[in-house]
Order: structure tokens, then C-alpha cells, then sequence
């Protein structure tokens, strides 16, 4: 099994790109027309619909769409949460310290049974 994700709309497209260029299974929210501009509801339906786990640092807003499906015994998304001190934004090459983070928490044995709120460290 492979962990498909999804990158939540402020992470280019870029990043995307260089996680499929290593052979993972990564789409941005940016890059879909879909998909670009749609409310976190939207996002997350769309992600449990797909079976994408959304990688994110917006954390005040994903946490509680998780809590109420999990909650409500639904279908749920997981989350990869991004704290924004440690991939702060305007920080060097953001973008490839972003893709060496979550191709190293894509190869770890463990990244499919993972919890379904993991942190990106």
C-alpha cells in the first residue's frame, strides 16, 4: 500500500512535482483546477472521497474536520501536519526542505499504519 497525499493550497505545485519525480503519489491543491481555491471543507471531502491523506500546517482548521468525522464514525482523511516553525515560510528553500521531509516520512516502513493525525518532523 501506498500513502497518497495531498498538499494543501499554500504548498506549490513545485513540491508536488519533486515528490512524484521520487515516486510518490503527491498532488497540490494549487495544481487542480478542481481543487484551487476550495474552502478546507471542500478540500478534506475531497481528500476522504480520494483516499489522500492532506499534508498541511493549517492546523486550526483540519483538526476539527478530522475530530467531527472521526467523532461522528465517518470516513475521515488523515492528516501529515506541517508546524509552521519548523518549515517556516520565507525560509531559504522552503520548497526543498519541505520535499526532503515528506519523502523521508513517505520511505519510513511505518508511513502507511501511521496515526491518522501524524506530525511531519
Amino acid at each position: 500500500m501506498t500513502t497518497r497525499l495531498i498538499l494543501d493550497e499554500h504548498y506549490s505545485a513545485a513540491i508536488a512535482l519533486a515528490l512524484h519525480g521520487l515516486g510518490h503519489d503527491v498532488v497540490a491543491a494549487v495544481a487542480s483546477d478542481e481543487l484551487r481555491g476550495a474552502s478546507d471543507p471542500e478540500l478534506y471531502r475531497h481528500a476522504t472521497q480520494t483516499g489522500r491523506r492532506i499534508v498541511t500546517e493549517n492546523i486550526k482548521d483540519f483538526r476539527p474536520l478530522l475530530l467531527t468525522a472521526t467523532a461522528a464514525d465517518t470516513p475521515a482523511a488523515p492528516l501529515l501536519l506541517v508546524p509552521p516553525r519548523r518549515f517556516p515560510r520565507g525560509h531559504g528553500d522552503r520548497n526543498a526542505i519541505i520535499v526532503a521531509a515528506i519523502d523521508a516520512w513517505l520511505r519510513r516502513p511505518d508511513a502507511d499504519p501511521r496515526p491518522i493525525e501524524d506530525w511531519l518532523i
